[in-house]
This record gives structure tokens, C-alpha cells and sequence, in this order.
């Protein structure tokens, strides 16, 4: 075990105390709920633009905290963002740059994707060796609990939420998506017990389940529950009845004829138009609004901070091309900003903080130093080595301004090149790996990433560029290489069938959808299960 403290330290840290009328009060340390929801949008939820999309639980959420409007994962996919929020790292750092079971070399090659270059190798699971979120509290006397996707790693790897300082694992194991089972009773996952009575639940109902389970049994001690949704990922799935609601929400609205427009590789979604999706989010609001119940019901919400995020930008192409992240461009994979900004909320309760918005860059690196800072545990600097601690913006004050990085030398199912990436105040650099070209972007006056100004601002494209390139080297990176036997006619080829036969095929699949007539199934994905409740 990973020894931090002494026993007689951690106790001196892990209780505080206060006088009242000469008596020695002992005051436990604050809970932490940390909600994390899988390929959830920065757009995606009504707090954040959305007009499609109902999620009352997670905005009331948002406005109780602070909403930081310039929230980033550090990757554009989900296993390297989610590294990143357990050890604070950068993922040129961890290692991690890819979702765990992507190919890479010539394992990438023979899928015929037909790409410039042969993406690297990397690593497939936390490090042993690393000092993450979990342990630390657990040190410090919290009980830690994880429920739902965990992506980063397996059993034979010794890497499960057990392995990483986590008491409970329920759901966790190295599969990024519901695969086995689906949205609804029976899930049919290793790490996960069906039970009676559980007849047409949904799994993020069912994670929500066990979060308040474990929250009520140890409501007389201090914990840290870590509830990771596998909503919204693919494959989407949702209820007669939301499918209905928000069907005719879209109808209301206006159905536009056409509902995809090409990006540079994949057709994207134009509209937030997709009943499933919608009624997938929100299942997974109201399993959150019961969580947040179970906090007032035990009267543990004066005294539980809640963080919540995603682990990356909304699925636009690829996937279940879902949804829009509406004034953003791109979604999940991509290197543009509706793939890499993401909702990012902390409630502080002690603190008046009233929805306030903060527009300070941060990152799904900064989590883990926010964390220890405000439950008043030392910071770890060398551990969390590219987050800093948010509790001065939460304060009021100010953190001094530093740049942000991203490094992702693969290709994305859905769409995604191979880049690296800096964020600079309000400017945004984009290296890309195929040609070594750069785009620079004014995300204050141009959010939609429409504009490169690059040529019209060369010196600073320079000087970010050379600042962006010296910090991968200090890393000692992995990189892409060219593939010697690339055939640009056949990549074409490829980008020609997207155009001219997958964009048709999901017009067609979205108008069904969209259709009065629409039934996925006989009992709409388990859904309709006779003794289990209707959602």
C-alpha cells in the first residue's frame, strides 16, 4: 500500500475542531460526491444553452455552485480525460493518450482507415506507481466508493477502482460502454449484482441506486463516492415514454429535412434533434436528483461538496452521432472545442457561490489539488503535477494564468486527427502531426473556431507553437510516424464514401427515429419490463 501520512498525522489532519461554550467540538471533515457523466456535452445541458435537452437536477446543481465556462478535459476521448481527473496529469504526462483498446501501429493500419500516419503506442491503464485522488483520501480516513464506467484498465491488469484506492467497485471494469447488457435490467456486468425488483430499471438509475446505498451507510463517517455514469455513451437507448416526449418536442420545434453536414472527415449532427439521446440524459438527470435527495434526506447536504463534469465533448460524429454542441465546433474526438470543453460545475455548500460563472481556463487536471485543497488536506504537487487548485477562483480571487496543453497522436473514430494543442488566455493553438500545419483561434472572438488567424498573428503562431513543442519534448512523448506505404487515393476514396454513403444512410436512420412510427424493439431495450418501473 502507498503509504502518505503516519496514523498520528492522518488523524490530526482528518478531524478539525471549534469551541462553544468551552467545550472542544469535533467537526468531520466534508464528504465529497464527485459525478463524472460519460461523453455528456458542454451544450447538452440547459444550464449551459441547450433548448432540447431537459436536465432541471444538474442545472439546479450548476446554479447552487460555480460554473466554470472555460472547463476542458484533457483529452478529446474518454480513458486519457479520465486518467487525468485521478492524478492530476496532463496525459503527455500519464502516458495514457488513447481510450484503452484502440489500436495503434500496424494493428491501426489494417483496420483500412487508410491514414497518413501509424498512431503510437501508449499506455493502457493507471500507473501503480502513481499516487491518485482516491488513495490520498483514503489516507486521510475517507471511505471511497466507485460506481460505474471505469475505462482504465482491467482485472489481469491489477488495475480496477480496488486496485487504485477505492473500498467498493460497483460496474467498474476495463469496458468503456454498456455492452453487455444495455441501458436497462439485466446489465449483465461482472462487477455489478441484478437483483429483484429491478425490472425495466436503468442503469444510471441503478449506479444512482448504489451511490445512495453506500452514502446511507456511511453517513455517520466521512466518504468519497465517485459516480461515473456509462450514460451517454453509445449504443443510445431510452423508454417509450421519454422517446415520445421528446419526439414531439423536436416536432414542435421544427424537423429540418436535412440533419447532417460533412466535417473535414465524418458527417456531423447539425441539430440537437435526437429523441433517444435526449431521453437517455434524462434518465440520467433524474438518477442524479436522487442522489442529491439521498444528501438532504441523511442531512449530509450542508456538508458534502459535489464536483461534476464529463470526460469529454458531446458525440457529433461517429458513435451514435447523437447530438450538436450548438455554437461549438466539433464534439467528441475532435481537437475543437465541442470536443474538448465540457460541463464543469463544483458546489462548495459552505460557500455562497449562487451559480456564479467563472471564466478562468481550467481542466480536468485541476480536480484532484481542487479537491485536497478544500477539504483541507496538503496539496501533493508532485503527484498532481499539472493541476493546480481552483479554491481561490471559488474564493473570488485569482489563480495566476498558465497555459493548458493537450497531446493526442492518434486517430478518432469520430473524426479526431492527430494534434497537439495549447491554450494560451484567450488564444488556442492547433499543431497538426499529418503536415506539421497550425491553425490559431481567438476563442473570445471566435468561440465557433471558424477564423485561423495564424497568418494574420504569424509571431505569436510562432511563439506558441515553439512553447507548445518544448513542453512535449520535456514530456519525452510518443509520436506518430508516417506510414511509408500511405495511398492517398484510397484515403480519398474513403472520405468520398462517408459523403456520398454514410451521411445518406443516417438521414435515413434519423428520420425513423424521428418517425410516430419508431419502435426499436418489442420491449424498447428492456424498458417495458412488466414488473419493473416505467422511466
Amino acid at each position: 500500500m502507498k503509504k502518505i501520512l503516519s496514523i498520528s498525522l492522518l488523524m490530526i489532519l482528518s478531524l478539525g475542531s471549534c469551541k462553544n461554550n468551552n467545550e472542544t467540538i469535533i467537526v468531520k471533515k466534508p464528504n465529497v460526491l464527485f459525478i463524472v457523466v460519460d461523453d455528456l456535452g458542454y451544450a447538452d445541458l440547459g444550464v449551459n444553452g441547450s433548448m432540447y435537452y431537459e436536465t432541471p437536477n444538474i442545472d439546479a446543481l450548476a446554479k447552487s455552485g460555480n460554473i466554470f465556462t472555460n472547463g476542458y478535459a484533457t483529452c478529446g476521448v474518454c480513458s486519457p480525460s479520465r486518467a487525468s481527473l485521478l492524478n492530476g496529469q496532463f496525459t503527455a504526462r500519464h502516458g495514457l493518450t488513447q481510450y484503452d483498446g484502440a489500436p495503434s501501429g500496424l494493428k491501426w493500419k489494417n483496420r483500412n482507415r487508410h491514414t497518413k500516419l501509424l498512431p503510437p503506442e501508449y499506455k493502457h491503464h493507471l500507473d501503480q506507481k502513481d499516487i491518485i485522488l482516491p488513495e490520498v483520501l483514503k489516507e486521510h480516513g475517507y471511505k471511497t466508493f466507485f460506481a460505474g464506467k471505469w475505462h482504465l484498465g482491467s482485472a489481469k491488469d491489477n488495475s480496477l477502482p480496488t486496485n487504485h484506492g477505492f473500498d467498493v467497485n460497483i460496474g467498474g471494469y476495463e469496458k468503456g460502454g454498456p455492452y453487455s447488457g444495455g441501458y436497462f435490467s439485466p446489465f449483465n456486468n461482472p462487477n455489478m449484482k441484478d437483483e429483484e425488483g429491478e425490472e425495466g430499471m436503468s442503469l444510471s438509475m441503478k449506479l444512482a441506486k448504489e451511490t445512495s446505498k453506500f452514502i446511507e451507510n456511511k453517513k455517520d463517517s466521512t466518504f468519497f463516492a465517485y459516480l461515473s455514469f456509462y450514460a451517454v455513451h453509445s449504443p443510445i437507448q431510452t423508454s417509450q415514454k421519454k422517446w415520445k416526449k421528446y419526439r414531439d418536442k423536436a416536432e414542435k420545434m421544427g424537423i429540418a429535412e436535412q440533419g447532417f453536414e460533412m466535417e473535414r472527415i465524418l458527417p456531423a449532427r447539425k441539430y440537437q434533434d435526437n429523441p433517444v439521446y435526449a431521453g437517455l440524459i434524462e434518465q440520467v438527470d433524474e438518477a442524479i436528483g436522487s442522489v442529491l435527495q439521498t444528501l438532504k434526506t441523511n442531512g449530509l447536504d450542508k456538508n458534502t461538496i459535489v464536483v461534476f463534469t464529463s470526460d469529454n465533448g458531446g458525440v457529433t460524429s461517429g458513435d451514435n452521432f447523437s447530438t450538436n454542441q450548438l455554437f461549438l465546433r466539433g464534439g467528441k474526438g475532435y481537437q475543437w472545442e465541442g470536443g474538448l470543453k465540457v460541463p464543469y460545475f463544483i458546489y462548495v455548500p459552505w460557500m455562497q457561490q449562487n451559480g456564479e460563472y467563472i471564466e478562468t481556463p481550467v481542466s480536468g487536471a485541476d480536480l484532484f489539488p481542487t479537491v485536497l485543497d478544500l477539504v483541507n488536506i496538503p496539496l501533493l504537487p508532485k503527484e498532481h503535477a499539472d493541476g493546480v487548485s481552483l479554491k481561490p477562483l471559488i474564493e473570488g480571487d485569482e489563480i495566476s494564468e498558465r497555459p493548458l496543453y493537450w497531446h493526442y497522436p492518434h486517430y478518432g473514430n469520430q473524426g479526431g486527427e492527430p494534434v497537439a494543442i495549447i491554450r494560451q488566455g484567450k488564444l488556442k493553438l492547433i499543431h497538426y502531426w499529418e503536415d506539421n500545419h497550425i491553425e490559431l483561434y481567438d476563442l473570445i472572438e471566435d468561440i465557433g473556431e471558424k477564423n485561423d488567424i495564424s497568418t494574420l498573428k504569424p509571431l505569436k503562431a510562432k511563439e506558441m507553437d515553439n512553447q507548445l513543442m518544448s513542453w512535449l519534448k520535456e514530456m519525452d512523448t510518443e509520436y506518430a510516424i508516417e506510414d511509408e506505404e500511405w495511398d492517398e487515393v484510397a484515403r480519398k476514396k474513403r472520405l468520398e464514401n462517408h459523403r456520398k454513403k454514410l451521411m445518406p444512410k443516417l438521414e435515413t436512420s434519423r428520420k425513423k427515429m424521428l418517425s410516430l412510427e419508431y419502435k426499436p424493439n418489442d420491449d424498447w431495450w428492456g424498458s417495458n419490463a412488466k414488473n419493473g418501473f416505467k422511466n
